[in-house]
């Protein structure tokens, strides 16, 4: 009698694991989420509402994600930024992506930097080089900045946006910041950028690109904004994100809004996740508001 009762409580407690399993399972990709933060310059007179959206990997949030396009434009952002990894290495093509970008920007301007993805993406199809993916995605509404910016005028404010998917330093024993070291078109790039009284966002999909070496001692960037490592794929209580890519375990540069250096970042966990050797859990896909605040006198 005792044996028959143990082996149901075994048996509820599996159900209930494998139910558990199952509900985080979903909740890490189907359960879209809205996370905000604000931003407070002296270099605004008027508030601005930017939506950062990452690391899709050709997930979708209903039929042609009208779920998630009803999300962004519940948000009725000023400008939407979109950065990198929205489509995989090995996707058929890039119709979800820009879907998505033909559908956002009818509602505010879409800025678009590549992502890993992206990059890998484009070199697969040999003969379908990062020109013609950027040109898919110009037609579709989307100014893409690879290694480029703009000064772009939102709600009678301007600012600075600017994309790049390389490192922001050379990769040398120290990771410099030597003109002499590193990139120089990456170089030039950045230092043209830095050169502005405008507030200013870089889109860099790594926050790689700016963490390691003397990158966020260096450059002169108001906001980071990044994605990529999905808020470390697998989010344990109390200890946050477990992976975090070339930071290995439990890494310091995450998620949210974070400090290095003179540098602010914020990293979002983004949307989806492609093939991994663990699938995310306790990792909800979010959409990522970002209120730029002037500050007060």
């Amino acid at each position: 009698m005792k044996r028959k009762k143990g082996l149901r409580i075994a048996l509820c407690a599996l159900c209930l694991g494998i139910a558990f399993v199952l509900f985080e399972l979903w909740y890490s990709y189907d359960y879209l989420t809205v996370t905000s933060y604000a931003f407070t310059t002296g270099k605004l007179t008027e508030p601005v509402r930017a939506v950062i959206l990452s690391d899709m990997h050709d997930h979708e949030f209903g039929r042609n994600n009208e779920r998630l396009i009803a999300a962004v434009q519940a948000q009725s952002p000023d400008v939407i930024l979109m950065v990198g990894d929205m489509l995989n290495r090995d996707s058929a093509d890039e119709t979800k992506a820009a879907a998505l970008v033909r559908a956002l920007s009818a509602n505010a301007p879409v800025y678009y930097a590549m992502g890993n993805h992206e990059n890998d993406y484009a070199f697969a199809q040999r003969d379908y080089w990062r020109e013609q993916l950027s040109a898919q995605l110009t037609q579709a509404g989307a100014t893409v900045l690879d290694r480029a910016y703009e000064d772009i005028a939102v709600r009678g404010q301007r600012l600075r946006i600017g994309g790049m998917y390389d490192y922001a330093f050379a990769l040398d024993m120290r990771n410099s910041t030597d003109p002499n070291r590193m990139n120089p078109e990456v170089y030039q790039f950045l230092t043209e950028f830095q050169d502005t009284e405008l507030l200013t966002l870089m889109l860099a999909h790594r926050p790689d690109s700016f963490i390691f070496g003397e990158a966020s001692a260096t450059w002169t960037i108001d906001l980071v904004i990044s994605g990529h490592l999905h808020g470390g794929q697998v989010v344990l209580p109390f200890l946050g994100g477990v992976w975090g890519g070339d930071q290995h375990f439990f890494p310091e540069y995450v998620y949210g809004m974070v400090e290095k250096d003179k540098l602010n970042l914020l990293i979002t966990s983004g949307l989806g996740s492609n093939v991994q050797k663990v699938p995310r859990f306790n990792n909800p896909p979010e959409i990522v508001v970002l209120n730029l605040v002037p500050a007060e006198d």
